[in-house]
């Protein structure tokens, strides 16, 4: 099937119009006043704004505008749906709805690069890394993941591009899986499973003696086979930077699973504060921070590492893995074992009931949004840099095609009858 070509951008209206349009914070003070913004750039980032001097340089500036570009000048991208047309981008009948939860309706993925992204990642998955068995292909089709991926990359340009996300999702998936979680996965020995299949993505370098032992370790199950062949596709688009990145995020995460498998190895329940800050790792950061290169563009390393696009990217992950837990709630309640979520640890550590607690870890999510979403628009209006402009606004749109994904596939998730 050819390529379908290019989807309209689906970020929400409210996120869109606080990041890239008037440069509006999308949160107000108590009072209801807005947020002062920066007059000039961050600190951090002057010198990186100013970028090199002395002769021959003129042409390695970064950006030489006064003000941040529009929405439609990043790369060709058309304006967000407008307000007024809501209908359109309302979520379907049978979609899972969370009273009080603060979250932005995107349109429906396009339909016809759903299909050939739901068919190349399965034919990856059966023919090249031999995923999973026979007895787990429904499980394969109802997660969705074509669906799911095209919604958080709209702005992808073709569909080699979004099958580098898409891959990498469900190999982090079979990692999870296999190794974590109810498909053979267990606490014990985590560590050691974990460093072997990180291996895949971050090679071993030894001496010849001892490469082919490592190398044919690599094909040794299900979780490092797709490892290795999506971090080998992935390194065929993106450049040397946003591959090391990932790699670093994929350590982040791969942390967050060996706290959660300590905790369960002792039958610890952590304080609150202290199951979010295991969550800030074991969390979904590894998705948007590869949105440039399903985009197929960079944001510099320079600026990717600017504490305030790391504090963006920190809350724009914690938000959405709190809505894994909302949503895969009552899932991971019948599943076989202790499943730690944020209700069941507020209800636990809170001494409050399982309702009440749930409707906490909204409000904890709702503000994490707010501030994802204000710390944002901030540092749009304070890096006038047309790859941070397209970069904050493509992380947005995964936040929303995160949400749309939970929220429609009916399949895995339901919700608790508190309401």
């Amino acid at each position: 099937m050819p390529d379908p070509g290019f989807s309209p951008p689906q970020s929400s209206p409210p996120a869109a119009a606080a990041l890239f349009g008037d440069q509006v914070p999308a949160s107000t003070h108590a009072d209801g006043t807005l947020p002062a913004l920066p007059s000039a750039p961050l600190p951090d980032l002057e010198r990186i704004l100013r970028g090199p001097s002395g002769l021959g340089t003129a042409s390695l500036h970064l950006a030489r505008r006064e003000e941040p570009p529009g929405l439609s000048e990043l790369s060709g991208l058309s304006e967000p749906p407008d307000p007024s047309e809501s209908a359109a981008t309302e979520a379907p009948a049978e979609a899972l709805h969370i009273p009080g939860l603060y979250y932005h309706p995107v349109p429906e993925p396009d339909p016809a690069r759903v299909e050939e992204v739901s068919r190349r990642v399965k034919d990856w998955a059966v023919d090249e890394v031999e995923l999973f068995p026979d007895e787990w292909e429904g499980q394969f089709d109802g997660f969705s993941v074509g669906r799911y991926m095209v919604a958080c990359h709209p702005d992808a340009p073709t569909i080699d591009h979004l099958m580098v996300a898409t891959r990498l999702m469900v190999a982090e998936n079979a990692v999870d899986d296999c190794y974590c979680e109810d498909h053979g996965g267990s606490p014990i020995g985590l560590g050691g499973r974990l460093l072997l299949a990180h291996t895949a993505l971050d090679h071993l370098h030894v001496t010849k003696e001892y490469q082919p032992q490592w190398a044919q370790s690599l094909h040794a199950d299900a979780p490092r086979r797709a490892y290795r062949s999506a971090m080998d596709y992935f390194v065929q688009q993106s450049t040397a930077s946003q591959a090391d990145r990932y790699r670093h995020d994929m350590a982040r995460l791969h942390l967050g699973y060996l706290a959660e498998a300590a905790w369960a190895q002792t039958d610890h329940t952590p304080e609150v504060w202290e199951y979010l800050a295991m969550r800030q790792f074991n969390n979904f950061r590894p998705c948007p921070t590869i949105t440039d290169t399903v985009g197929g563009y960079e944001l510099p390393a320079d600026l990717h590492a600017q504490p305030a696009m790391q504090r963006v990217l920190a809350l724009a992950g914690n938000a959405s893995t709190i809505v894994n837990d909302l949503y895969s709630y009552t899932k991971e309640l019948a599943s076989p074992g202790r499943h730690l979520n944020l209700p069941v640890v507020i209800a636990e550590r809170e001494d409050v009931s399982e309702r009440d607690a749930y409707l906490k870890a909204v409000e904890v999510h709702n503000d994490l949004m707010r501030d994802f979403e204000a710390e944002a628009a901030e540092l749009a209006a304070s890096c006038p840099v047309p790859s941070v402009q397209r970069f904050l606004r493509g992380v947005a749109v995964w936040v929303d095609g995160n949400h749309h994904w939970h929220q429609t596939n009916t399949y895995r998730y339901s919700l608790p009858d508190f309401w």
